[in-house]
């Protein structure tokens, strides 16, 4: 069977998909183009896409009654899949949940972490040769042993965070979700958004994209937030409201901002990048070689069942 990969995988997956399938792979990083998209659903038996290769309505409606049966994203978030669309098709859609959850959590910690200490700051500090030694008051920071975190989205990586915080550092936990959310940790649900982020001396955010959590994160949502928190999001870009977010830091309604994702990915608003209290990173959730290939041997699982007919382990 041919399967497309969308961008290469680490050599370990390579091998083990190329044993199996008559695999192309695209020689760029970048995401597929709508063209591409629509020739992959026409002349591929799978395709195995990944964060930002858009299979829209579009893109199946001018694929036509497409060869393609299966989108193994290699991802969690599959936000850039139309899977209404797919289903309508004929093209079932898989993911690779569990495979990410506590890497994408550690992420999380390090940008709190880093924004309450400023560290971002220090490291830009020291590389410039502007440090002139310690002194009591240097770059004081938010301390955030015994704080309260605020859990935006309570599903498995949310509470892998949760637990970080609340087993790691002491802290206590409150969460906004859609849904009643039990959990296994001491965690207290909240009934509306705007109550965590008032209660929250740092807000995290592990929602899943898409358009019923598109700009959740308003300027409503950060006009509730102390002036002293710090707001972190691990999830989609596009949750945020990133005009929002830059009016809110600008206006101190926020003590700082870490982000791994943004919006409009790969692009970083310049207003963004010049405010010093905000930690930035290039998405770096999932970016451990032993992540990767696992969710590369899940991707690729999914795609074995495809061809032998056998139910899919992660459909979506």
């Amino acid at each position: 069977m041919k399967l497309l990969i969308s961008r290469a995988l680490p050599d370990s997956v390579m091998a083990a998909a190329k044993a199996r399938f008559d695999v192309t792979t695209r020689p760029t990083t970048q995401p597929m183009s709508h063209d591409e998209c629509v020739a992959a659903l026409r002349e591929q038996d799978i395709v195995l896409p990944t964060l930002g290769d858009a299979f829209t309505a579009r893109a199946f409606a001018e694929a036509g009654t497409p060869r393609c049966r299966l989108l193994a994203n290699f991802g969690v978030g599959y936000n850039h899949i139309d899977v209404g669309a797919a289903r309508a098709a004929g093209v079932a859609v898989t993911n690779t949940p569990g495979a990410v959850t506590d890497a994408t959590a550690d992420v999380a910690l390090t940008l709190m972490l880093m924004t309450a200490r400023r560290a971002g700051e220090g490291e830009r500090l020291v590389r410039v040769g502007g440090w002139q030694g310690w002194h009591p008051t240097q770059m004081l920071g938010l301390h955030v042993t015994g704080k309260t975190v605020g859990i935006v989205g309570m599903g498995r990586i949310g509470q892998a965070i949760a637990k970080r915080c609340h087993y790691g550092f002491g802290m206590d936990v409150v969460f906004y979700n859609r849904s009643p959310k039990p959990v296994d940790l001491p965690a207290r649900q909240l009934a509306t958004l705007a109550e965590v982020m008032a209660a929250a001396d740092a807000v995290i955010v592990a929602v899943p994209g898409g358009a019923e959590t598109h700009h959740l994160l308003d300027a409503e949502a950060f006009a509730a937030m102390q002036r002293h928190a710090i707001f972190v999001n691990i999830a989609r870009g596009d949750v945020v409201d990133e005009a929002a977010l830059i009016a809110a830091l600008r206006a101190g309604q926020l003590a700082g901002a870490g982000l791994d994702v943004y919006e409009f990915e790969p692009a970083v608003p310049d207003a963004l990048k010049a405010i010093e209290n905000v930690v930035l990173l290039p998405h770096l959730g999932t970016a451990a070689l032993e992540v990767r290939e696992a969710m590369g041997r899940m991707a690729l699982d999914n795609c074995i069942a495809q061809a032998e007919g056998r139910a899919l382990p992660n459909p979506v």
